[in-house]
């Protein structure tokens, strides 16, 4: 059985641009009969079948990025979003943004749609169905035919582009360590289930800072959530039956529903139980009390997922492979929610 090739195979095998694939498969007359054929008498033999994304040409340009996010309940996402136009636009390029809501379905008709001419490139953080799926076919294509993607926050090692991260298993450490200088040793965790990646690191973190303080590991007041909308009744049982110093929540959805669950139970914050969450927000910082958090820097992060992008778009090397990952800093917005020293 042939291997099936992609239009990026097919360029490097003969020598020539994808540009030049892409029209010679389409029997363009800018292109030499020569070459024509040379192309499509390869693409026959390797059984080539044009894939249901069809992507604009590299010479055609529409100045626009496609941005693909999850979900737009975090206000992390909307810093994202907000650092991603600023540069953007700074560069002369426009944003369209498409929500997949954490659904693998959604988040590959999105690509499918946007790469149909729409943009010339994707900024993306991968949705909970993909990677509990570990499908990631979609993007495989795009990147095979010439489009280049930057992932950020939750992101795979199994798609080579370019990334933009936080140190998530760092922060976290550090997030519990802060607890544990406060005295506090029986510190509940609450994540998300491990395919999360986000979610995996943040936990690792947490699971790090305790074996580090010679704190044993007590998996009754660890809570994996898989269904966030329905995460309330689940958060009040692990504080009502657990004696627990403190709480550290990977995100500010868990933070503020462990402090509502807390108050409801008479329990006074940070006296009775201390909270820790994770992206620093406009609910962390509004809620009452205010909430001690990781400080996730989305501004940095979008503007820096951009300009990588616009770089590759603008980058007269082609097929340059030599992909980056950058690290963004993190720290710990002290607020109400745990004691002063």
């Amino acid at each position: 059985m042939k291997r099936k090739v992609t239009l990026k195979q097919i360029a490097k095998e003969l020598d020539v641009s994808i540009s030049t694939v892409s029209k010679s498969l389409k029997d363009s007359a800018e292109i030499s009969e020569d070459t024509r054929q040379k192309v499509q008498a390869f693409a026959k033999l390797y059984n080539y079948k044009p894939n249901n994304i069809a992507l604009s040409l590299k010479n055609k340009k529409t100045k626009t990025i496609g941005i693909i996010i999850p979900e737009i309940v975090h206000h992390f996402f909307a810093t994202v979003i907000s650092g991603v136009e600023n540069v953007a636009n700074e560069h002369g390029y426009n944003v369209i943004v498409c929500l997949s809501d954490v659904s693998f379905d959604k988040e590959v008709i999105n690509m499918e749609m946007l790469a149909n001419g729409s943009i010339d490139g994707f900024i993306m953080s991968l949705s909970k169905e993909t990677q509990l799926k570990k499908d990631f076919h979609h993007i495989t294509e795009v990147i095979n035919q010439g489009m280049p993607v930057v992932m950020f926050d939750r992101v795979t090692n199994d798609i080579h582009c370019d990334k933009v991260i936080i140190d998530d298993n760092l922060a976290a450490f550090q997030a519990v360590q802060t607890l544990i200088d406060k005295g506090m040793k029986k510190i509940a965790l609450i994540t998300t289930v491990d395919y999360v990646s986000v979610g995996k690191l943040r936990t690792d973190g947490y699971l790090k800072a305790l074996k580090t303080n010679d704190i044993k590991v007590d998996d009754q007041i660890i809570l994996k959530i898989e269904d966030i909308d329905n995460c309330e009744g689940l958060i009040e049982n692990l504080i009502q039956h657990h004696k627990i110093d403190a709480v550290f929540a990977v995100n500010e959805l868990f933070a503020v529903t462990a402090i509502k669950s807390a108050l409801k139970m008479g329990l006074k914050i940070p006296e009775d139980i201390s909270v820790v969450g994770f992206t620093d927000g406009i609910i962390s910082k509004y809620s009452s009390p205010s909430i001690t958090t990781v400080s996730q820097n989305g501004i940095k992060m979008g503007g820096k997922a951009a300009k990588m992008l616009i770089d590759r778009l603008e980058s007269e090397d082609e097929d340059d492979e030599h992909y980056r990952t950058e690290i963004i800093e993190t720290h710990l917005v002290e607020r109400e929610s745990t004691p002063t020293l």
